[in-house]
C-alpha cells in the first residue's frame, strides 16, 4: 500500500526501523534508554528486539547513539571483548555512571522523554 508520500507502508511512509531510529536519536548525552522503552515510545512495546536488529544492522551508517541503549536491569547487553567496553567508556565520557556491580542507577541517567 503506498502513502501520500508515495513510500509502501504505514501513512507517512513512517516504518517502524524509521521510528525506532528516530527515538533513538532523541537520546540526549548523559542518558540512557532501554530497548522495550525505545520501543514502546516507537509505538510497537513488544518490539524490543527489533530495536536491537535496528542497533546491529545499521548504527553505524544511520549514525545512531547506540551507546546511550542498554537493558532494563540498567546494564550493557553486549558482552566483554564485542563491544561492552567501548559503549561503557563512551557511557562514562558522557558523565553516566556504573555502580559495583556494573549497573546503571536509571533514576539518575534514565531517560524520561
Amino acid at each position: 500500500m503506498k502513502s501520500s508520500t508515495g513510500k509502501c507502508g504505514p501513512a507517512g511512509g513512517d516504518t517502524l526501523a524509521e521510528r525506532i531510529k528516530r527515538v533513538i536519536r532523541r537520546i540526549p548525552r548523559g542518558r540512557v534508554a532501554s530497548y522495550g522503552q525505545i520501543a514502546a515510545l516507537s509505538g510497537h512495546p513488544r518490539a524490543a528486539r527489533t530495536v536491537v536488529w535496528i542497533l546491529h544492522s545499521s548504527s553505524g551508517k544511520a549514525r545512531l547513539p547506540w551507546h546511550r541503549v542498554i537493558n532494563s536491569r540498567g546494564t550493557i547487553s553486549l558482552r566483554p571483548g564485542c563491544g561492552c567496553e567501548e559503549q561503557r567508556a563512551r557511557l562514562t565520557a558522557e558523565g553516566v555512571g556504573f555502580d559495583s556491580a556494573g549497573r546503571v542507577d536509571l533514576r539518575r541517567h534514565g531517560w524520561r522523554p
